[in-house]
């Protein structure tokens, strides 16, 4: 069975800095791309950042020059370094990756961790 679980989030002021984590375990052969979504409150779920397999990234408008996504393939691990942060970056991120396990392929998604950004 394969899992991915977020950490990191928390509460944190405005100008602040936090990095999240996103682990992939189970009985998986290999990852392809990985992925970071948010929903802030009462808002559509959106695409934050995107890493695939080679490590090319691209971000949301909204969070370039500000976020930096990352992974470690060693540890089945992405993360994303979110520095500057404001109080619209308050919601719930989500990281989904798309994992060939020994007897599946799909996306998998984690049960999210809430960051929220006081002014």
């Amino acid at each position: 069975q394969v899992q991915l679980v977020e950490s990191g989030g928390g509460l944190v002021q405005a100008g602040g800095s936090l990095r999240l984590s996103c682990a992939a375990s189970g009985s998986i052969f290999s990852i392809n791309a990985m992925r970071w979504h948010r929903q802030a409150p009462g808002k559509q779920r959106e695409l934050v950042a995107a890493i695939t397999s080679g490590s090319s990234t691209n971000y949301a408008d909204s969070v370039k020059g500000r976020f930096t996504i990352s992974r470690d393939n060693a540890k089945n691990t992405v993360y994303l370094q979110m520095n500057s942060l404001k109080p619209e970056d308050t919601a719930v991120y989500y990281c989904n990756a798309e994992i060939r396990a020994l007897a599946s392929y799909g996306i998998y998604w984690g049960k999210g961790t809430l960051v929220t950004v006081s002014s």
